[in-house]
């Protein structure tokens, strides 16, 4: 048999770029993610100093072309996503973001000099970014957006807030997202603007190695120039987030396929009433139903990627494959802890933080309920939001 965590061969099923892809990540995530990710967790701390390393592989904006970017595929694009999740969450949410929700909106909606402006800063980790969307009154309703922007002669004033916001802190570049007389509008943001601050947000227990924040936005002026030109209304926005969320369906593989590695090395080598816990029937049981499980969400992942390879992907797609393989990977953590008794609850093993992390990933970019009804409106007809 081959990869016990791939059960149906979709490492077959690659092309070579896409493998040398997965295997350059992979490594890079055992050499210098797995070393340190534990103790970043526990001390809530984001480890910068792996972004440089992650620009340097062509991780940032890998998808996009031109303006320092490599222009790979959408399955080669995933695999980054699965191997660093495998690494932590919130390391493949700062990519997500950086990637899907500032660079790909600036490269489909920017004007030339906006391109020119963040797009190869971005990519060689110079600059970061956040992506300004979610509001404490909102969550899963963005229509209700607060934030305002108003023409000020040439310059427009922004103010409200955004909240759940990765990277705000850090961010150098915050695109925010603002009703406007005309629709809803994105807005490059530059750190130190005036009136432009941000908060973090402190007594997490998921997604610990992750800069969380509010931005607060009193009275900002920003020129006409830093306007996305082609971003109108909000559909710009919730674009954004399809592509932020087809990374995510293969983030979840990773994050599950770490768990379930750790649990067949644990209770192959765990000794429970005179022999290893993986020769019991009942532990076998689990461990292959959780394989099934994975199996399933990993070739979900590839076939979304080639139907968004083709351009033929839905966001009702995105929507299924989301609910699909967060769900399966948050279930399989708990299944995963559990086997490792007592052990399980501390941050030695991996098992519990990427249960605490799948807590956000199956909140954020849509609620589990969310994709739900996305499902069900296309199966209905109609809908129920």
């Amino acid at each position: 048999m081959g990869d016990p965590l791939d059960l149906l061969d979709v490492r077959g099923q690659l092309s070579d770029e896409e493998c040398a892809v997965q295997d350059s990540v992979a490594r890079f995530v055992a050499a210098e993610v797995l070393p340190i990710i534990g103790e970043a967790f526990d001390a809530g701390r984001f480890p910068r100093e792996l972004v440089r390393p992650m620009a340097e592989l062509g991780l940032l904006g890998s998808s996009l072309e031109g303006w320092g970017c490599p222009g790979l595929g959408p399955v080669a694009y995933g695999l980054i996503c699965q191997e660093i999740e495998r690494g932590d969450s919130a390391l493949r949410s700062f990519v997500s973001v950086q990637s899907s929700l500032v660079m790909w909106p600036i490269h489909t909606y920017g004007s030339e000099a906006q391109k020119a402006r963040w797009l190869p800063a971005l990519a060689r980790g110079d600059a970061i970014g956040c992506f300004g969307l979610s509001e404490a009154a909102g969550g899963s309703d963005p229509a209700s957006m607060r934030t305002r922007a108003r023409r000020d002669g040439s310059d427009w004033i922004l103010d409200g807030s955004k909240t759940w916001i990765s990277n705000g802190s850090i961010a150098d570049c915050a695109l925010i997202w603002a009703r406007s007389e005309e629709g809803v509008r994105g807005f490059l943001v530059e750190r130190g603007t005036p009136g432009f601050t941000a908060t973090d947000i402190g007594r997490k227990y998921s997604l610990r190695a992750a800069v969380t924040s509010t931005l607060h936005l009193d009275t900002v002026r920003v020129p006409a120039e830093q306007m996305l030109p082609g971003a109108l209304g909000l559909r710009a926005a919730l674009s954004c987030l399809s592509e932020a969320r087809y990374g995510i369906c293969w983030g979840a593989v990773g994050a599950a396929s770490a768990c379930l590695a750790e649990s067949m090395a644990y209770t192959g080598e765990r000794l429970l009433f005179g022999r290893p816990l993986a020769h019991t029937q009942s532990v076998q049981q689990r461990l292959a139903d959780m394989a099934r499980q994975l199996a399933t969400a990993r070739l979900l992942a590839l076939h979304l990627g080639r139907l968004k390879q083709a351009d033929t992907v839905s966001p009702v797609q995105v929507s299924l494959a989301k609910w699909n393989n967060v769900r399966m990977a948050l279930e399989l953590a708990r299944e995963c802890r559990d086997l490792l008794g007592a052990a399980g609850i501390t941050s030695a093993h991996q098992a519990i933080r990427h249960m605490l992390n799948l807590e956000s990933v199956i909140t954020y970019e849509g609620t589990e309920t969310i994709h739900q009804l996305v499902v069900g409106q296309a199966l209905t007809g109609q809908s129920a939001f």
